[in-house]
């Protein structure tokens, strides 16, 4: 057999393992879902393990430092988790027409893009961070000083971070959700160890946090990386595809740039709120700082469901299976809003014992603003289970702009409310805990009425070919 026929054995095997068009539709989307649940739920160990260790052992101004870096970190992470979330999805559809010149010449250009934006954002970072300080309204003395000591180390992780993202969406796009899953698994074992043997151990206070957590990044990022190079030698883009057209730059683009613009709104708006929340003090940042972690792993398995429910549009519109598409919108409807119900009982009645998994119990006013928070958005989430569908579904459909739209809705809502509610005397930092049920509800409400009486109903009913305007290839 020639090298070219065995590539193309090996890339029928890898089409065939990862095909989402085959088989029935609700296992096969939860079969494809749950790694990435797990994964990402692993992912949040990473600043996870760093705010219950430094909560514990280095006090509640340092766990407000290291929360605000958080808020901060997670918007940059946004974006080029955004890029390489946009790229996925033109990927998915690629495998799903079995255009695999148009897959490997996709990969080689968005590969190369998000390499350089990284550099350059990575760069805008250190050069930027007093402005970040002081835009997120930081007290001064102690929080900003161990603030800038995070910062300073947390930094050098970026590209770790962009690795890892990239490689995790275009595994994630063929059908594998498995290996992201075990190499974040590896990760976040060593980031919790790391995490102890610098913060207790050698005592190097918040930095010890942050390079626990850059190290661990560049394990997952680096060795899944290698992986997909050694064991998806069906997916290296060949001499043939090592060129960058106009054409797969706007394909890529049209994807990646409104995905990314979608993610870096939805966490600059979190970003926003996180700078009122600092005006109201330490207490509240503390508070913020692990009701945040709580609320990242209460509703990160709805979010992680969403973009793999979009991948299984994507592939199946792709493929043409309009059957497939209606089924696999009802279930996961059904799927989304039974968990997430689920989930906000849980979180209503264990407000409490949470919030004494990040602070000690002497910290009653932590506690208790922590408390209230959760009562307030915890019995929402099936909001953002919703949202996140939407999300998922409009960017599979070649309508990533919606997502765009419904993401301002959602946020902006929410900063402009949580700067006006939070005015109101009788109101208080509460009136910042009630601005994001609001926010998730007007989004949900514009997103389907969008879908129900719109366009995006006819486009996701139409027999018309919906992605001909991207350039899919013509038999």
């Amino acid at each position: 057999m020639t090298k070219k026929g065995a590539d193309r054995d090996m890339e029928g095997q890898a089409a065939q393992k990862g095909d989402l068009t085959r088989g029935p539709v609700m296992r096969t989307m939860l079969a494809f879902a749950v790694p990435m649940i797990l994964g990402n739920l692993l992912q949040q160990c990473y600043n996870v393990a760093d705010t219950l260790i430094v909560g514990q052992f280095l006090g509640p101004n340092a766990l407000a430092a290291v929360g605000s870096s958080y808020t901060l970190m997670t918007f940059l992470t946004s974006i080029l988790l955004g890029l390489s979330m946009g790229s996925g999805a033109v990927f998915s559809i690629r495998f799903g027409q079995k255009d695999e010149d148009g897959l490997k010449e996709g990969i080689w250009t968005s590969f190369w893009l998000i390499a350089a934006l990284t550099v350059v954002l990575n760069i805008i970072s250190y050069l930027a961070m007093d402005w970040i300080i002081w835009l997120l309204q930081v007290p001064g003395g102690e929080v900003e000083q161990m603030m800038r000591e995070y910062l300073s180390a947390i930094f050098a992780g970026i590209t770790a971070t962009f690795l890892y993202n990239y490689f995790a969406s275009l595994l994630r796009a063929v059908g594998n959700s498995v290996a992201p899953l075990i190499f974040l698994a590896a990760s976040a074992f060593l980031n919790i160890a790391l995490d102890l043997w610098f913060v207790v151990g050698f005592r190097w206070g918040v930095a010890g946090a942050a390079w626990a957590t850059v190290i661990s990044q560049y394990v997952s990022g680096v060795g899944l990386a290698l992986y997909g190079w050694l064991h998806f030698s069906a997916l290296r883009p060949q001499k043939k595809h090592r060129r960058i057209r106009w054409k797969s730059v706007q394909e890529i683009g049209s994807f990646s740039l409104l995905t990314c613009l979608q993610q870096s709104v939805m966490n600059f708006g979190i970003l926003m709120v996180q700078g009122r929340v600092n005006s109201f003090g330490p207490t509240v940042m503390a508070a913020f700082a692990a009701t945040v972690k709580i609320d990242s792993f209460a509703y990160m398995p709805v979010q992680d469901f969403g973009n793999a429910f979009s991948t299984f549009i994507a592939q199946n519109y792709g493929a043409g299976c309009r059957e497939r598409l209606r089924a696999g919108l009802k279930g996961a409807v059904a799927v989304s809003m039974i968990f997430s119900a689920a989930v906000s009982v849980l979180v209503w009645i264990f407000a409490r014992p949470l919030m004494l998994l990040f602070v000690e119990p002497h910290e009653t006013e932590i506690i208790a603003e922590g408390v209230r928070y959760l009562h307030i958005e915890g019995a929402f989430y099936c909001g953002i289970g919703c949202l996140f569908l939407l999300y998922g579904l409009y960017r599979a459909i070649g309508r990533p702009f919606m997502s765009v739209v419904l993401t301002v809705l959602s946020l902006g809502t929410r900063v402009v409310l949580a700067y006006v509610l939070s005015e109101i005397p009788a109101l208080g930092v509460t009136g910042i805990w009630w601005s994001v049920p609001i926010g998730w509800a007007l989004a949900d409400f514009v997103g389907l009425v969008c879908l129900t009486f719109a366009k995006g109903r006819e486009l996701f009913l139409s027999a018309k070919d919906p992605y001909a305007t991207i350039g899919r290839k013509k038999k």
